[in-house]
């Protein structure tokens, strides 16, 4: 018997050692974090950082996907840079549901997040009027859905998000090292925590190839 619950015991803390060492992993870095030792994507922690001037003046997103780059505007002055990841398939504009492409186009925050699976995250209204007409055209949408996207764009409210062209685009935290999302802009926790604070609802978001 005793030979019998070594074993148990043995297999029990093989299994839960992986679980440990992330929660350290996790424990160490929030303590990293606490202290301002975390770095964004410019290499500084936050508290290292000049603090922005909020309110932002006009704020507006602009992404541009081959230099994986996010740049913040107060009106026209350039405010921050930040480095992103993009989708699986981060080259093409994104077409369909499932493609794992990032959105090229005109966007707006639709709504901020804070209880984000992503730690926090910016909806951004894909697909918009230009996505409608192509999914139109492309048989991928009905009328009746096209309208719904065209008229929540007009309004600058959440468009659809379950059409054949996809959605649930957000710009979010969890890191920006390599392209891991399925279309989605993520950036560093300490980024997006930022950026967050910064921008409201309406904010514009211009996505470039």
């Amino acid at each position: 018997m005793s030979h019998f619950l070594f074993f148990i015991s043995l297999l029990a803390c093989s299994s839960g050692f992986a679980c440990q060492q992330v929660g350290v992993a996790r424990e160490t870095a929030a303590a990293r974090e606490v202290k301002g030792e975390v770095k964004g994507s410019g290499g500084q922690s936050l508290a290292q950082r000049a603090a922005l001037k909020l309110p932002l003046k006009n704020p507006r997103i602009v992404v541009t996907k081959s230099k994986r780059r996010l740049e913040l505007f107060s009106d026209s002055a350039l405010v921050r840079t930040y480095k992103v990841g993009l989708g699986l398939n981060p080259v093409p504009d994104k077409k369909r549901q499932g493609d794992r492409a990032t959105p090229e186009g005109d966007f707006y925050v639709f709504t901020k997040n804070d209880k984000s699976n992503f730690y926090l995250s910016l909806g951004i209204s894909y697909p918009n009027a230009e996505d409608a007409e192509r999914g139109l055209r492309e048989g991928l949408v009905s009328r009746a859905q096209h309208d719904a996207i065209v008229k929540a764009s007009k309004r600058r409210a959440k468009p659809p998000q379950n059409t054949a062209l996809g959605g649930d685009i957000y710009i979010h935290g969890n890191g920006a090292r390599s392209d891991w999302t399925w279309g989605c802009v993520a950036l560093e926790n300490e980024d997006i925590q930022e950026l967050f604070d910064a921008v409201t609802v309406g904010t514009p978001v211009t996505i470039k190839p």
